[in-house]
C-alpha cells in the first residue's frame, strides 16, 4: 500500500482534481491511486480495517459472462506486480475462453488488491471485447491482412488500448501510433482524403508521395475522392507504374459504399491494363460478413474501425471464493476454487 492510494473516505474527500486539468481521462498515477474505482470498495476498506480484517487472506476468481478472446492481462499484471503477498494466475493474452470460464485467479491479503476490483475488471472487459471483435474479422479474412483504423471512434485516452487489443486479437497492424508501438509494431497507413482535397488531384498526390516518402512506405493511394474509382485507379497506376503497391477504396455511403461489384470492376480494369501487381485495399464500414464478400471479389487487405470500437465489453465478474482458507461463495455460486488447468502463473 502506498501513501497515495485512496484507502479511506478521508482521502477520497481530500482528492481535488486540478482545476486547470486539460482532459477528463485518468492518468496512470490516478489509476494506481484508486481514483477510478467504485466508492464502495473504499467503504469496504473502512469497515474491514475498523474490525482488524483488512489483511484477511482471500482467493478471488474472475470469470466472463460470454466467450471471447482475453486481453488486458498485461495491465493487470503491471497493477498487481510488487504488492506484498499477491499472486495471480490467468490465461495468456490472445487465448480464447468460454462463457463462465475462470480467466484469472488472484490470491493474497484483501487490502493489497481489493480496492482495484473495478479497475481490474475494466482492463479485461474492454480489451477483451475489442480483441474478440478483431478475432472475428481476422477469421473471416484468413491470410488477408487486416488493420485497425478505429482510433477516431473512441476517446484518445483509450485509443491505444483499443488498437493494441485488436492486434492481440489477430490484426496485422494499427494506424494509431501509440497503439501500434505498445504492441511492438510500427503504425500502418498512408494519407487521408484531406491531402487530396487540398492538392486538388489524386495523381499529383501519388507522384509527390512517391517522391517524398521513404522507400519502405508502401505506395498505397486513395482513388475515390474526385472521380470514378476504376478510372482513378488506372490514372494512378499509369502514373506510378511498378512503384504503386495498391489503391484504397473508401467510397462513402452516399455513393453506395464499397461493393463487391466495385471491387471486381477495379480489379478487372487494372488486370486488363497489365497492373496485376496493384493490390486493392478496402475500408469503410467493414464487418466480418463484408470481408468474406469483398475478399472473394478481389480485395487484398482491409482497414476496420467501427466494428472494433463498437464491440461491447465482455462483462467480467470477480468473486471471492476462499476467505481465510475456508471455501465461500455468494448464493448461486459454488464455494471454493474453480479448477481450470489452463491458468498460468503470471505473478
Amino acid at each position: 500500500m502506498t501513501a497515495q492510494e485512496l484507502t479511506s473516505l478521508e482521502r477520497v474527500r481530500n482528492l481535488r482534481p486540478a482545476p486547470d486539468r486539460l482532459f477528463h481521462s485518468a492518468t496512470h498515477e490516478e489509476i494506481l491511486q484508486g481514483a477510478t474505482t467504485d466508492i464502495y470498495f473504499v467503504r469496504t476498506y473502512e469497515l474491514l480495517h475498523h474490525m482488524g480484517l483488512g489483511a484477511t487472506p482471500v482467493v478471488a476468481e474472475i470469470f466472463a459472462r460470454r466467450g471471447g478472446v482475453l486481453a488486458g492481462v498485461e495491465e493487470v499484471k503491471n497493477l498487481l506486480a510488487g504488492r506484498e503477498g499477491v499472486r495471480m494466475w490467468s490465461l495468456d493474452e490472445g487465448e480464447e475462453f468460454e462463457a463462465k470460464e475462470v480467466v484469472m485467479r488472484i490470491e493474497g491479503p484483501y487490502d493489497k488488491f481489493g480496492l482495484f476490483e473495478t479497475v481490474l475488471l475494466g482492463f479485461l472487459a474492454s480489451s477483451s471485447g475489442w480483441a474478440t471483435a478483431a478475432r472475428e474479422c481476422k477469421r473471416a479474412a484468413g491470410d488477408t491482412p487486416v488493420y485497425c483504423f478505429g482510433a477516431r471512434h473512441v476517446h484518445p485516452a483509450v485509443a491505444p488500448v483499443m488498437e493494441r487489443a485488436a492486434i492481440v486479437g489477430g490484426f496485422d497492424g494499427a494506424s494509431c501510433i501509440l497503439g501500434a508501438k505498445l504492441a511492438g509494431r510500427e503504425p500502418s497507413g498512408t494519407v487521408p482524403h484531406a491531402v487530396i482535397l487540398i492538392m486538388g488531384d489524386t495523381v499529383e498526390v501519388a507522384k509527390v508521395y512517391d517522391k517524398v516518402m521513404p522507400p519502405d512506405a508502401p505506395r498505397l493511394v486513395l482513388v475515390d475522392t474526385f472521380h470514378d474509382e476504376a478510372e482513378e485507379a488506372l490514372r494512378v497506376a499509369e502514373a506510378l507504374g511498378d512503384h504503386l503497391h495498391g489503391v484504397r477504396l473508401d467510397t462513402p455511403g452516399e455513393r453506395g459504399g464499397v461493393t463487391p461489384e466495385l471491387v471486381r470492376e477495379v480489379r478487372a480494369r487494372l488486370d486488363q491494363k497489365g497492373f496485376q501487381h496493384v493490390k486493392i485495399f478496402v475500408s469503410g464500414g467493414i464487418t466480418p460478413e463484408r470481408i468474406v464478400e469483398l475478399k472473394a471479389a478481389g480485395a487484398a487487405a482491409f482497414g476496420v474501425g467501427s466494428y472494433i470500437t463498437a464491440a461491447p465489453p465482455i462483462d467480467m465478474t470477480m468473486d471471492l471464493k476462499v476467505v481465510s482458507g475456508v471455501p465461500v461463495a455468494k448464493r448461486g455460486r459454488i464455494p471454493g476454487i474453480t479448477p481450470n488447468p489452463r491458468l498460468k502463473r503470471q505473478i
